[in-house]
């Protein structure tokens, strides 16, 4: 059985808003750099996004920030960490040097509150049905063609699927 398989790539941490400043042209460097014919049009982007559903938004929120804290702080070296660094780039450096600092001094509780909320509500979908139905625009409007969603409940997929199709 042969399948075509698509060429793409699985962000983590995509802010969709930030697509064109800290994205746009690398993608075009490196669909120029294959010389095979690969364009927007035919690239599949495909983020995860965590999605919490609830009415306590700052909640919902403290539900995304140890998956952030860890990674922001503890993947990789203190001078090579690519979670590190694209907080940084979204403009989040002070904050980023909170996190890893409290992270790899051992204090993930201070290294997860660190984690500035707009941080969060940059990457991931938080809040009740309306405001996630809102945001997630952002994510419609951006050259995502696919959302790997990240939850633990069935509504929260069947909600999902509702609002994208």
């Amino acid at each position: 059985l042969a399948a075509e398989i698509a060429d793409g790539w699985l962000p983590i941490f995509f802010a969709p808003q930030q697509y064109a400043e800290n994205f746009a042209d690398s993608v075009e460097v490196g669909f120029a750099a294959a010389g095979n014919g690969k364009s927007l049009g035919n690239f599949d982007i495909a983020p995860t996004v965590p999605v919490i559903v609830g009415d306590d938004l700052p909640n919902c929120w403290m539900q995304v920030k140890p998956f952030l804290a860890l990674y922001i702080g503890g993947m990789g070296a203190k001078s090579k960490n690519f979670y590190y660094n694209l907080a940084c780039r979204y403009g989040y450096q002070e904050a980023a040097d909170q996190i890893q600092a409290a992270y790899l001094q051992g204090d993930k509780v201070a290294a997860m509150f660190a984690v500035p909320d707009e941080l969060v509500d940059a990457v991931a979908l938080c809040g009740p049905r309306e405001r996630i139905a809102d945001r997630l625009q952002l994510w419609k409007n951006s050259p995502s063609t696919t959302l790997n969603i990240n939850t633990d409940s069935i509504e929260t997929v069947r909600m999902m699927a509702e609002l994208i199709l």
